[in-house]
């Protein structure tokens, strides 16, 4: 059962915090040294159900959620809590520090953009910050993305094939049919696609070939 706080106890109380990462070494290594700040208290789970289940019984300051971890699907699982909770900050933490993703977050409604690479006292000063609802997102940490080209040369010609396919609009069994394959291994090739091209589904994977120059407009 959640219990509010007057304005002055939650002026004085500390920063609670749910942090979501399926690595157990890092979230635990992340709880013990932000917990130990004194002013924040770490609540921390392993995916983004487990996230959505502890805010329907716990009131939090601020979400920090992996980019990776199981359940995210992209950014959708950032959608997924803001919808849960949407008075509660919620901010996206990840290894991959590129600058696309970062705003991409930002303008899904994160308030921050953690990359997994800051230092401690940067870091809890970040989650203060945040949970005030104040945006973070150190763009001179952040990679700008690769080139466009870039993000075709790891897929085989097979799975060109298929996002050639997937970018005239084709079904899984069009595509399946004009290739002489299983329809189920249209589906594996896409299911790869997605994940080697960083796709949200197929359209964003059309979109990203189309600004890789591989489709024209």
């Amino acid at each position: 059962m959640k219990m509010r706080l007057s304005a002055a106890e939650k002026e004085n109380a500390p920063v609670r915090m749910l942090l979501a990462d399926d690595h157990d070494l890092f979230r635990e290594s992340v709880s013990a040294m932000v917990g130990a700040d004194g002013g924040i208290v770490v609540v921390s789970v392993a995916g983004v159900q487990t996230a959505l289940d502890s805010l329907a019984q716990q009131s939090f300051d601020l979400v920090l959620l992996d980019y990776q971890m199981p359940g995210m699907d992209g950014l959708e699982g950032l959608k997924k809590i803001r919808a849960a909770a949407p008075t509660v900050p919620v901010a996206v933490m990840s290894g991959t520090i590129r600058r696309d993703l970062a705003q991409e977050a930002l303008a899904c409604g994160a308030v921050g953009f953690v990359p997994k690479t800051l230092g401690i006292k940067a870091l809890i000063a970040a989650i203060k910050r945040m949970a005030t609802g104040e945006i973070f997102a150190p763009m001179s940490m952040l990679e700008d993305p690769p080139p466009p080209n870039a993000v075709l040369e790891d897929l085989t010609r097979r799975e060109r094939e298929v996002l050639e396919g997937i970018c005239d609009g084709k079904s899984n069994k069009e595509i399946a049919r004009d290739l002489d394959v299983q329809e189920v291994t249209i589906k594996l090739h896409v299911k790869t696609l997605a994940r080697k091209l960083g796709a949200r589904n197929r359209t964003h994977a059309a979109m990203i070939a189309r600004n890789a120059g591989m489709i024209r407009p």
